[in-house]
C-alpha cells in the first residue's frame, strides 16, 4: 500500500494460533443443501474457490457428524468413507490458492423428524420436547418436527465420540481444523440452554451441568486433533428453534472461561442482534464480557457491515469478523470492502435452492479482479 492509502483495519494481517491470515475477513459457515444425498458435489468447488483469498479464512457450511445429525435436505456429511473422499478435492481446491479451511461439525438433535433418521426413528436430543411447526429460513416451506427421543447418560458418551470420529475424519479431508457448531438452538445448545434442558441428571440442572456435554465434546475433538485446531461456534443470546436461556450472559461467561482450560483456538459468538427490515437490533456490546474472558481468537457474526466490522476491530470487540450473507452474494467480499466498492444483492429466495449454479456461484466479482 502506498503511504496515501489508508490502513483498513478488518484487512489487516491476524495471527491466529499456527495460522497467518492476511485479513480478518471469514466466511461464515452458510448451509447451501447442495451435497446430495449428505455427499458434497464437485460444483462446491467453485463456490468455496470463489470466496477464498491467500491467507484468508474460511469455515464451511455445518456439516452432519453422523446418520442421527440430520435434520435438513442435502446437507453434507462427514462420517463416512465416501464424504471424506468427496471433501478432498474441495479442501485441496482452497488451499491451492492458499486459503485456511475449517469444518464446521453438526448435529441437529430434535430440530429434525423421522424422515431424516436412520430406520424412521425419533430424533436425539436433551429433552423429549416437541419443537413447533417453523417456517424455513427460506421464507417458504414449513418444518415439520417429530418428537425427540432424550439420550440416556449412558448414550451421551457415543455421541461425543461421533463429533471426535467426525474431527478426526475431517482431518484425513484435508481441513485445517475443526468448528464445533454449539449454536443455533441445535443439539449441543439443547443441553446448554435451560429453556430446553429439563433434565435432572448430571447433564441438567444447573449451568455447570448443562455445559457438560458440550465440554465433554470439546475436550474429546482437542485432544483428538489438538486444540490448536479446534473452534466453537455459540450463540447464548439468540432464541433459534425455541432455544432461549434465563441468564444468556451467564452462559456465555461460563462456557468461555471453561473452554479456556482446553486451549482451543477461537470461539465465534454470534451478536445478540438480528436483521429485520433493515434495522439492527440488540447492543454489539454484549459481548464484552466473553470477548475479555476468552484467551484465544473471538470471532463475531451476526449482521455485520463494513463500517460495523472495522469498528469492531477498532475498539477491541473482536479479531475476526465473519460475513454470510454479504460474503455469499459477493465472492469477493475482501476486495470489494478494501475499495469501499458497491455490494451485490443477495437472493434470500436462491440461499436454499438444489441449484447448483444460480443464486451460488453465478454472483458476479468486481470487473476489477480476475
Amino acid at each position: 500500500m502506498s503511504e496515501e492509502t489508508p490502513v483498513i483495519p478488518l484487512l489487516t494481517p491476524y495471527k491466529m494460533g499456527p495460522f497467518n491470515l492476511c485479513h480478518r475477513v471469514v466466511l461464515a459457515p452458510l448451509t447451501r443443501q447442495k451435497s446430495f444425498n449428505n455427499v458434497p458435489q464437485s460444483h462446491a468447488i467453485l463456490y468455496y474457490c470463489q470466496r477464498t483469498s491467500k491467507g484468508g479464512f474460511l469455515i464451511s457450511e455445518a456439516t452432519c457428524i453422523s446418520d442421527t445429525a440430520r435434520g435438513y435436505p442435502n446437507t453434507p456429511g462427514i462420517w463416512t468413507k465416501q464424504q471424506i473422499e468427496a471433501w478432498k478435492p474441495i479442501v485441496d481446491a482452497v488451499h491451492a490458492k492458499g486459503g485456511i479451511f475449517f469444518c464446521q461439525l453438526w448435529h441437529v438433535g430434535r430440530v429434525s423428524n423421522k424422515d431424516f433418521q436412520p430406520n424412521g426413528q425419533a430424533p436425539i436430543s436433551s429433552t423429549d420436547k416437541l419443537l413447533m411447526p417453523q417456517v424455513r429460513a427460506n421464507g417458504i416451506d414449513v418444518a415439520h418436527f417429530t418428537p425427540p427421543r432424550r439420550l440416556r447418560a449412558d448414550e451421551i458418551p457415543q455421541i461425543v465420540n461421533d463429533f471426535r470420529l467426525a474431527a478426526k475424519n475431517a482431518i484425513e479431508a484435508g481441513f485445517d481444523g475443526v468448528e464445533i457448531h454449539g449454536a443455533h438452538g441445535y443439539l449441543i445448545e439443547q443441553f446448554m440452554k435451560d429453556q430446553v434442558n429439563d433434565r435432572t441428571d448430571e447433564y441438567g440442572g444447573s449451568l455447570e451441568n448443562r455445559c457438560r456435554f458440550a465440554l465433554e465434546i470439546v475436550e474429546a475433538v482437542a485432544n483428538e486433533i489438538g486444540a490448536e485446531k479446534v473452534g466453537i461456534r455459540l450463540s447464548p443470546f439468540a432464541d433459534y428453534a425455541e432455544s432461549a436461556d434465563s441468564n444468556p450472559e451467564a452462559l456465555g461467561l461460563y462456557m468461555v472461561e471453561s473452554l479456556n482450560k482446553y486451549g482451543i483456538l477461537y470461539c465465534h459468538v454470534v451478536e445478540p442482534r438480528m436483521m429485520t427490515a433493515g434495522e439492527k437490533l440488540g447492543s454489539p456490546h454484549s459481548l464484552l464480557p466473553m470477548r475479555k474472558a476468552f484467551n484465544g481468537a473471538f470471532l463475531v457474526a451476526g449482521g455485520y457491515d463494513r463500517d460495523d466490522g472495522i469498528n469492531a476491530i477498532v475498539e477491541g470487540h473482536a479479531d475476526l469478523v465473519a460475513y454470510g450473507r454479504l460474503f455469499l452474494s459477493n465472492p469477493d467480499l475482501p476486495k470489494r470492502f478494501e475499495l469501499n466498492a458497491p455490494l451485490n444483492a443477495y437472493n434470500r429466495a436462491k440461499f436454499y435452492t438444489d441449484d447448483p449454479v444460480i443464486g451460488y456461484t453465478d454472483y458476479p466479482f468486481l470487473e476489477t479482479t480476475s
